[in-house]
């Protein structure tokens, strides 16, 4: 029997509780799903691409199914570089989801073969943003609220309190 894949693109600075709640519930509709760290133009970023990597696998121990990769092209090239026709977005409110549905009409109208499927964030997560997480550590508040448990995000920041992407100081 074929295994169905989905993708899970974002940029995931850093990766949150919200992530992994639509991570594990994506898991439910599919067999394996690729955490696809891309490059947001739009988006200035805070942690470098191995820092972030390692947060997902950190987040994602035990799970089954899960594979983290990194991206720089569009995200269907991606699902069909890999053979994957399914790519999950989570959203945590209207506008997320307005966002996200016109990402997917683009997408669909690239890539017709593939399918975009939207999940809302469960509500006890649906205050989180990564843009939250960074600015509550960079002033040095307890992120652990809003991370994934097993997940020590102050150890992974730069011992010279410098950003990797930016240089930018915490």
């Amino acid at each position: 029997m074929m295994k169905t894949k989905a993708l899970f693109p974002g940029s995931f600075d850093p990766f949150t509780a919200g992530h992994l709640n639509i991570l594990k519930r994506a898991l439910t509709m599919f067999d394996e799903v690729t955490v696809a760290i891309g490059v947001n133009i739009d988006k200035r970023g805070f942690f470098p691409t191995d820092v972030k990597m390692d947060i997902i696998r950190q987040a994602t121990r035990g799970l089954e199914g899960v594979d983290v990769i990194f991206y720089d092209n569009l995200t269907v090239d991606t699902c069909r570089e890999l053979g994957i026709r399914h790519i999950v977005r989570g959203v945590r409110n209207m506008i997320d989801f307005e966002t996200e549905r016109s990402i997917a009409d683009a997408n669909r109208r690239l890539a017709p073969e593939i399918e975009t499927i939207i999940i809302p964030t469960a509500q006890e997560y649906a205050h989180i943003s990564s843009t939250a997480v960074r600015d509550i550590l960079k002033h040095h508040g307890d992120t652990s609220l809003f991370i994934p448990e097993g997940v020590d995000l102050h150890s992974l920041v730069r011992q010279d309190g410098k950003n990797a992407d930016t240089g930018a100081g915490l």
